[in-house]
């Protein structure tokens, strides 16, 4: 049924119909429940409503699978603006981005450029700038860009998928740069070849890589809803005497937010993953398939009032 489920939202993501309706109609649905908002400064009131509620925030500018390099262009100088008012303002955030979205499946010395002004912001403005991971083919080449940038930039993390194969060696083999990781499942509809197909598989794996991360002694993002990963964590950083100062949970916004506060109140170090912009659709359905028990998270938040 789980598998039948995600299958589901991960169909629907791909909808273009869907996605059409939801950026004219559905906006105003998801703003202030799922997304921050249709731009950055709308976003603003948000992230600093999370901040005072001892929350930190990474920002995430939503689209992906640019194919023009205007458009590469353009979502660059919103993440650079991004950057410079998180400094200006003074919040508590990080920003996120999607290496396709900055030409990736056009050109890498496009993307290389475009990447190399972020980072030279961010570096100039110490803000963490995360390289999200996406669908399986793209991996190599995210990695690879990574190991570059990491070798220049400090201000520069990425993300590891528990439901691949390879995540454990990738892990193993990028150890030597002193990586800042975001463990996450997966959210991409992926072939038995590369991805485990089972949850339990993928659960077991996610365990193996977020022991792996905290006692290679680098600071980590455990990013989950599940109380059993939550409690997991709880017991190795306890049993191996790590200080909360070397990692954080990370919880969509909109979602188990009781949760996230308690966090706080026990002392962990919690950041919400804060997407906005018009392209919020695809984003969504990814993450109902990611976890069933998400429906019911994400029912909630966007009829709180």
């Amino acid at each position: 049924m789980e598998v039948i489920t995600r299958d589901f939202f991960l169909f629907l993501s791909k909808s273009s119909i869907l996605n059409r309706l939801a950026r004219n109609w559905g906006s105003s649905i998801a703003t202030g429940k799922i997304i921050g908002g249709k731009d950055f400064e709308s976003s603003i009131p948000i992230i600093r409503g999370l901040n005072e509620q001892g929350l930190t925030v990474t920002v995430d500018h939503l689209g992906e699978f640019v194919d023009s390099k205007e458009v590469a262009r353009e979502r660059t100088q919103e993440c650079i603006r991004a950057i410079q008012t998180i400094a200006q303002e003074k919040l508590e955030s990080h920003v996120s981005l999607k290496m396709t979205s900055l030409g990736l499946d056009i050109d890498l010395d496009l993307v290389r450029e475009n990447m190399t002004s972020i980072l030279d912001t961010a570096e100039q403005h110490q803000v963490m700038v995360t390289i999200d991971m996406e669908d399986e083919v793209r991996c190599q080449k995210t990695l690879d860009l990574f190991k570059e940038f990491r070798q220049r930039y400090e201000y520069v993390s990425t993300v590891l998928q528990a439901y691949l194969y390879r995540t454990e060696r990738d892990l193993e083999e990028l150890n030597q740069y002193n990586p800042f990781f975001r463990l996450v499942k997966g959210a991409y509809k992926e072939s038995p070849e590369v991805a485990y197909p089972d949850k339990k598989d993928v659960d077991e794996n996610y365990k193996k890589l977020i022991k792996k991360q905290l006692l290679n002694g680098h600071y980590t993002a455990i990013a989950t809803h599940d109380d059993k990963m939550i409690q997991f964590t709880k017991d190795i950083v306890n049993e191996h005497n790590i200080g909360k100062d070397r990692f954080e949970f990370q919880m969509l916004y909109g979602m188990r937010n009781k949760t996230q506060l308690e966090l706080v109140k026990e002392g962990y170090n919690m950041r919400v993953y804060l997407p906005y912009g018009d392209d919020w659709y695809g984003y969504f359905m990814r993450r109902l398939a990611e976890r069933p028990a998400n429906i019911a998270f994400a029912f909630k938040g966007m009829t709180k009032k």
